[in-house]
């Protein structure tokens, strides 16, 4: 089969949401390549993709939508602009686990709370140290498949008021359903679920953050230069950015999310659980694969990761060059012993039920 045909079921890099070609086309049309980011155009864009950001997550005007390089820079932005002394880690996979590793870099006091890799966190059993001023929460670790519901997220707030709560929501927005009045922070970026390439980072972030940053920069910390909180949102209030922006990403993202809004959240969401209950009905069932996350309320509606009697790497192979369907291997140590098959809205109900027809061969 021709790469072309490929369907990928990969976690990120993942498959291209089926209009992402052509809304690229109608950008290089528009000669978006070119454009001033401090244009009038450039403004319009980044406010289409705004609205339609804030109608489809259902973020309120309290918070801003900021743009950065990727998601991972987003961890360093949010430790620089908000952690003064402590921050505090939910780690339970190899994600997670680079957070509060960052965290350290900066040199910041981190504490974690950890759990084995695909084992998750129910709000009940977490204490959150006293002196904490962040808690990292990950709704989907993709290395692991192991998802934190939005409702353990708000409970957990609910008990620390006064501390802020970021939701790294890489691989499960825009499924994951975060009320933002309990969440101060989420980010994504736009290589998985929204199936674009990479290359943008997307900050969710509230006034009070912004409030904290500015503190800590009277207070001589280092926040950062042209990507720190208060110059991205002073930007953000005219849909400016700080520097160049991915233009065409920012543009490509607004049409996506218009997209997905056009097919209603709800169906989204509904359409990925019925998915995610395919491949792990078939998982019960099957013989030559069992389900990694044992706790069913910890399974990731987005990223199933199953372990193989055989050898992951064999399978993919055959899989790939015999069907042109592409799964995700195992993350670090679990490569030979796993596959993570990504259920995102660029893959329908059809092409899931097609991978299993074929994984039963």
């Amino acid at each position: 089969m021709s790469q072309h045909n490929s369907i990928f079921f990969t976690p990120g890099p993942a498959a291209l949401f089926p209009t992402v070609e052509d809304h690229y086309r109608e950008a290089f049309r528009q000669n978006l390549g070119s454009i001033s980011h401090r244009s009038s155009t450039f403004r319009k864009i980044y406010q289409h993709t705004v609205e339609q950001l804030r109608e489809l997550l259902n973020i309120p005007t309290s918070h801003a939508i900021l743009f950065t390089g990727s998601a991972t820079e987003i961890w360093e932005r949010v430790l620089m602009n908000t952690v003064e002394h402590e921050s505090f880690h939910l780690v339970n996979g190899s994600f997670s686990k680079k957070f509060f590793e960052f965290s350290k870099e900066l040199h910041k006091f981190a504490n974690a709370f950890q759990k084995p890799f695909g084992e998750g966190f129910d709000a009940s059993e977490i204490t959150v140290p006293e002196y904490a001023e962040l808690i990292c929460c990950t709704a989907n670790e993709t290395s692991s498949g192991v998802q934190m519901r939005a409702s353990e997220i708000h409970k957990l707030k609910k008990a620390n008021k006064n501390k802020f709560v970021i939701v790294d929501m890489v691989s499960s927005a825009p499924y994951t359903n975060l009320d933002y009045s309990l969440v101060d922070s989420a980010m994504f970026s736009v290589q998985k679920a929204f199936g674009m390439p990479a290359g943008l980072g997307v900050w969710i972030a509230n006034e009070a953050m912004l409030t904290k940053s500015e503190q800590i920069k009277k207070n001589e910390g280092i926040v950062g230069t042209y990507h720190s909180l208060p110059s991205l949102w002073e930007n953000y209030l005219s849909y400016e950015t700080p520097e160049t922006p991915n233009v065409m990403a920012i543009y490509v993202l607004g049409k996506v999310a218009e997209d997905l809004n056009k097919i209603g959240i709800e169906n989204i969401r509904k359409d990925t659980d019925k998915k995610a209950s395919m491949l792990y009905d078939f998982a019960k069932k099957s013989d030559q694969f069992d389900i990694f996350v044992e706790n069913e309320s910890h399974r990731s509606a987005t990223v199933v990761v199953l372990n193989c009697k055989d050898l992951a790497g064999e399978l993919i192979d055959r899989l790939k060059n015999q069907t042109g369907m592409v799964v995700g291997a195992g993350y670090g140590k679990m490569k030979e012993t796993q596959i993570r098959i990504a259920n995102f809205p660029a893959v329908d109900v059809n092409q899931v039920q097609t991978l299993i027809d074929n994984l039963k061969k």
